[in-house]
């Protein structure tokens, strides 16, 4: 089944229950018609070699979105050309990512064409591995202090929704790494913004849900744009501050030695630094946009990879023993893990990428054709068209993969991962514009996950299984509620 869109039901014009995506026009499948009742009706389709699930959203009268999930459209249309100089890749759908323009600006999320190429290179140096090393000591800190929080609520002996406390120690963490913050937590002047942040995330998705806000006028009456306005204010307001400070700081040339000799470089170190071929420096705006960008991007999904690889853990205990095995091997007698580490956590890594298949951060995303699609059969898709990859459909896509909603980790050995193509597997989307930061997000996972299976071991609430949900992010309507047993096998303390 497709997994519901959180448009609401009277926006989606025409659902299909499996339909078929075409390959080659002589195939011996291509010519086999089938019908099938539904809602009372009679519908005749195609039949395709290789099924995929697809319904068509409106958003406005005039613009439709098609929803697809098959792996030779995503191939298609995340494809990267062979030549030295790549063609650029179909923009993100206005309609859509419009919205984020008055949060994030212009950063990567909502640039296309040259500027966007533009800046995907300047930004691809700050995700090298050797600027990654250091913020595996980062996670190390920010996971310890969440899990000693945990520590008290598992003595009540009752099961509690982790997702909040995951998500303020990713935000916890990516602030340090983008702005450079200590080890002492969030202040009161960054726990505004960590309150900022969330609530702009969560009127981000009420309005692409509600249909009547996609109106510009109708939406800038409401007293819904005003929070929205002042949420945005003071995340502006914070990230401005810091740039200043920042700048200022490196005119002083003792400042400036103290920012060259810390441990580590922060994002907006890197940003700062960054010039393009004529030697030309992001503007302060442009700072503001991918900074803004960064931090939007990279909390929210992390703290939904995260809570749904616990939830995993806890539904299939097996393989939660058999992680916590590995990582109490890889750790010994240490209590944080290091850089090393994580490329020995081969068990674990097949379980997290199992729990991204199943459970993917980002359930869907948007683009926009920038030249028609024809198929085999006749139909196609005009340029201009607006596209949602269905990447939580594709990832359950039985032709793709087998027996795909069991639990499988050995889907990602080596041997396996070869027969798949690669767009088979999109937690980070795929080709030109993937996740610049999925390096920086796998590591994340990694050390914070082994940290929480050392500390306790995880179990459901029968009581109150989570009921998903997907907005910008997948989420839990009702959190998620887990139950956990202080295991003391590293405190961290």
């Amino acid at each position: 089944m497709p997994f519901p869109h959180p448009t609401p039901h009277h926006c989606i014009t025409h659902l299909t229950k499996r339909e078929r995506f075409p390959t080659k026009p002589n195939s011996s499948s291509s010519s086999e018609l089938d019908s099938e009742s539904e809602s009372g009706g009679s519908v005749r389709r195609r039949r395709w070699p290789e099924p995929f699930l697809g319904f068509f959203l409106r958003l406005s009268p005039a613009k439709p979105i098609n929803a697809l999930s098959s792996l030779r459209f995503f191939i298609f249309l995340c494809g990267v050309s062979g030549a030295p100089t790549p063609e650029l890749p179909d923009p993100k759908a206005a309609d859509v990512y419009d919205f984020f323009l008055q949060w994030i600006g212009k950063g990567l999320l909502v640039l296309h064409g040259p500027k966007w190429y533009e800046h995907r290179k300047l930004l691809t140096p700050g995700f090298h591995y050797d600027v990654l090393k250091p913020y595996v000591a980062v996670f190390n800190n920010s996971t310890h202090a969440m899990l000693d929080k945990w520590e008290e609520k598992a003595r009540e002996d009752k099961s509690f929704d982790i997702f909040c406390d995951v998500g303020h120690m990713a935000l916890d963490s990516l602030m340090k790494c983008t702005f450079g913050k200590g080890n002492s937590g969030l202040s009161h002047r960054d726990n505004s913004y960590y309150l900022a942040v969330s609530d702009l995330t969560l009127l981000m998705q009420q309005r692409i849900e509600s249909f009547q806000y996609h109106n510009d006028f109708i939406y800038w009456l409401t007293p819904h744009s005003r929070r929205f306005l002042r949420a945005c204010q003071a995340a502006h307001d914070h990230t401005d501050q810091v740039i200043r400070e920042r700048k200022a700081a490196l005119q002083d040339e003792k400042e400036q030695e103290k920012i060259q000799n810390r441990r580590h470089l922060d994002f907006l170190d890197i940003l700062l630094g960054a010039r393009d071929e004529s030697g030309i420096k992001l503007s302060d705006a442009e700072l503001r946009a991918e900074v803004d960008t960064f931090m939007f991007e990279g909390h929210d999904t992390t703290t939904s990879g995260i809570s749904w690889f616990l939830y995993c853990m806890a539904l299939y205990p097996e393989h939660q023993s058999r992680c916590r095995e590995e990582v109490c091997e890889i750790l010994g007698d240490r209590d944080s893990f290091q850089w090393d580490d994580l490329g020995k956590m081969t068990y674990l890594t097949m379980c997290i990428k199992e729990s991204l298949r199943l459970y993917p951060p980002v359930p869907q995303v948007y683009r926009q054709l920038s030249k028609p699609v024809n198929f085999v059969d006749g139909r196609s898709l005009p340029a201009g068209s607006l596209i949602s990859l269905h990447i939580y459909a594709l990832h359950r896509n039985s032709s793709v993969w087998p027996d795909s909603e069991v639990f499988d980790p050995l889907r990602f050995t080596p041997e396996n991962v070869a027969t798949r193509h690669p767009f088979a597997f999109m937690p980070f989307s795929a080709g030109p514009r993937n996740c610049i930061g999925q390096q920086f997000a796998m590591n994340e996972m990694k050390v914070v996950t082994a940290l929480c299976l050392l500390r306790f071991e995880f179990a459901l609430d029968p009581l109150q299984p989570p009921i998903k949900m997907p907005q910008l992010i997948l989420r839990s309507k009702n959190g998620i509620h887990l139950r956990l047993k202080p295991l003391h096998l590293g405190s961290g303390k």
